[in-house]
């Protein structure tokens, strides 16, 4: 094996081992939290150990934020676990499966998405009632041609701004 050769295959395990330790301190043992992290990890302490370091620093973070939140965020954020915890397995299931059909969608139509959406949520009560209605009331070939008419305009909207970055 030629000198390169060795250099690459040392600097690859360097990096290689230099994630690994990086993702070890990144979940630290359980002695290794804080008092706080502690008391809001308190349900897994007994397991802390045998967790994965990626599993330990998603949990982590969800206490940072869960930490972070007020009072209001998290009533609302209960609120919606007891809403998910009554779903059936088929309605978790689908919510997944359609969660990942939305992450898989380029940035632009994800931010497309999440810009109706808000619009949508501007909306009274009484004007999302009867966006809804009208909706349902549709039949699929209506419904296919609006989404068909709204990814035509975003398209557009794309591509005006496109020319005007380039000028």
């Amino acid at each position: 094996m030629n000198v390169s050769c060795k250099n690459a295959l040392l600097a690859a395990l360097l990096v290689t081992f230099s994630a690994l330790a990086g993702a070890q301190d990144a979940a630290p043992e359980w002695d290794g939290l804080t008092d706080q992290q502690k008391q809001m990890l308190g349900p897994y302490a007994e397991r802390w150990a045998s967790l994965d370091p990626e599993r330990r620093q998603k949990l982590m973070a969800g206490a940072e934020r869960w930490g972070a939140m007020s009072a209001r965020e998290r009533l609302a954020a209960r609120q919606r676990f007891q809403q998910w915890r009554q779903l059936s397995d088929e309605q978790r299931n689908a919510i997944r499966e359609r969660y990942q059909q939305f992450r898989a969608l380029p940035l632009d139509e994800r931010v497309r998405i999440r810009k109706n959406f808000q619009r949508f949520r501007g909306l009274t009560p009484e004007q999302r009632s009867k966006l809804r209605d009208r909706y349902r009331r549709m039949t699929p070939e209506q419904r296919q041609r609006i989404r068909e008419r709204m990814r035509d305009r975003a398209r557009q909207r794309q591509r005006a701004r496109d020319r005007s970055t380039r000028q």
